[in-house]
């Protein structure tokens, strides 16, 4: 049952690093379940207090997941039309244009939106960069404590 459960982690962490990265999968709070369903194992290899301390910090780097692009295009002078148009851009993007589209994607979906919000060309680049930069300070917030989980996954049975 040990091994089972460990393959089941194992993937769950997997699908968890697709998810930081991915729009529309939750991938820490799935990398978190991969942890906690460890407890089921022969020997519990994590405390309660592991288990809430991380539960605590999936939750915070989830929530941040969708503040952060919206405090960047905000920072950049963008408005809300930018922080939906690069929402938009970033599925259009996957879809269209993987895996360049995930990075491309919503910069021009803010940069399209703000033009057509009737920004100037300067404004509209400012704002679609600061949506980038929140962008990828979430995937990597989410990359850093995905990849914390793993390790400690994988150290609880070396």
């Amino acid at each position: 049952m040990d091994i089972v459960l460990i393959i089941i982690g194992i993937i769950l962490l997997l699908i968890g690093f697709v998810g930081c990265i991915i729009p529309g999968i939750p991938g820490p709070p799935i990398a978190y379940i991969g942890l906690l369903i460890q407890v089921f194992k022969t020997q519990n290899p994590f405390t309660a207090k592991f288990l809430i301390i991380w539960a605590l910090i999936m939750i915070a780097v989830s929530a941040l997941d969708y503040i952060v692009p919206v405090i960047g295009t905000k920072k950049f002078g963008g408005s809300k039309r930018g922080v939906w148009g690069s929402i938009i851009g970033l599925f259009a993007g996957i879809f269209f244009f993987p895996p360049i589209g995930l990075i491309i994607g919503p910069f021009l979906g803010a940069f399209i939106a703000e033009l057509t919000g009737g920004k100037e060309t300067q404004s509209a680049l400012k704002a679609g960069f600061g949506s980038f930069i929140g962008f990828i300070t979430g995937v990597a917030l989410k990359l850093v404590v995905t990849g914390l989980m793993a390790y400690y996954f994988f150290g609880s049975f070396i």
